[in-house]
């Protein structure tokens, strides 16, 4: 019985752990350990606001075909980080909605939502050289290849951030 009292003690003493009376009364700010008081250009220490970009738009159309028509309203966020001059991210989110269509509750259901419209990484280390990775997820029938007009458009070229700039 005393061979474990003392196994018992040793092990409960070496896990407590001592304190000097002068730190109890210092002060204790918990808030120091997590904000970073010191001025910073730097959004959370390390996004730097002058390689981001942030664009919004609002989309609105309408479509009337033989019977049918549809009303869509579209609002996209786009967010484009320049890491360096041959590296950058961009990000496109959409909240789609069709108020009123002829089609059916189940097209409506379909469409409406939110969608990663483009998640677009981009790396360019020589003139001659470019790779872009790049998902999309976009309804049905929505997309179209021509776009704003512009065949640079997909590529992300004619804005945001690009590799010219």
């Amino acid at each position: 019985m005393k061979k474990i009292f003392v196994v018992v003690l040793l092990f409960t003493t070496s896990l407590c752990y001592a304190q000097f009376k002068e730190e109890l009364k210092k002060p204790v700010n918990i808030l120091n350990g997590i904000v970073n008081n010191s001025p910073s250009s730097f959004i959370l220490g390390f996004i730097d606001p002058n390689n981001l970009q942030i664009r919004h738009s609002v989309d609105m159309s309408f479509m009337a075909s033989g019977k049918n028509s549809i009303a869509l309203g579209v609002y996209t966020g786009s967010l484009s980080y320049k890491f360096n001059e041959k590296f950058n991210l961009r990000l496109d989110a959409s909240i789609i909605n069709s108020p009123y269509n002829s089609l059916g509750k189940e097209f409506t259901n379909r469409i409406n939502g939110l969608y990663l419209s483009r998640a677009q990484l981009n790396y360019k280390p020589s003139d001659n050289f470019f790779i872009s990775i790049e998902y999309r997820q976009i309804p049905a029938g929505y997309y179209t290849p021509y776009y704003n007009n512009s065949p640079f458009y997909m590529l992300g070229i004619d804005e945001g951030i690009s590799f010219d700039k």
